[in-house]
């Protein structure tokens, strides 16, 4: 598969992760926006939020979970921080494999 969220999940492409269970995937931006700026990932591909079938659903659920658990760990959890859903091109998505963006460490 070649898209670029699968091949960091798999360790082609290097990644600064902080966090990872059964079912997400989770690592710094290259280019990040904030302070803390984590892109959070289903490990299963998923192009787009409307490609997300009943069983899929609990996946955006998961990412929440997940970002909670980051902002806690990267002691943002207090202060605030923004959870991001881009989709669609008219969105400045890059990457088709649907993600969460955790931004915070400063007043937005």
């Amino acid at each position: 598969m070649s898209c670029l969220f699968c091949k960091i999940i798999d360790g082609e492409i290097p990644s600064r992760k902080v966090y990872e269970d059964e079912q997400v995937f989770a690592f710094h931006d290259v280019n990040p926006q904030a302070p803390v700026h984590v892109l959070i990932i289903p490990k299963e591909h998923v192009a787009k939020i409307a490609d997300l079938d009943g069983n899929q659903a609990a996946l955006i659920g998961r990412l929440f979970h997940a970002a909670n658990r980051i902002a806690k760990d990267l002691g943002i959890a207090d202060s605030g921080y923004r959870p991001v859903i881009n989709n669609g091109r008219d969105a400045h998505r890059t990457v088709f494999h649907v993600h969460l963006l955790l931004l915070g460490g400063r007043s937005m």
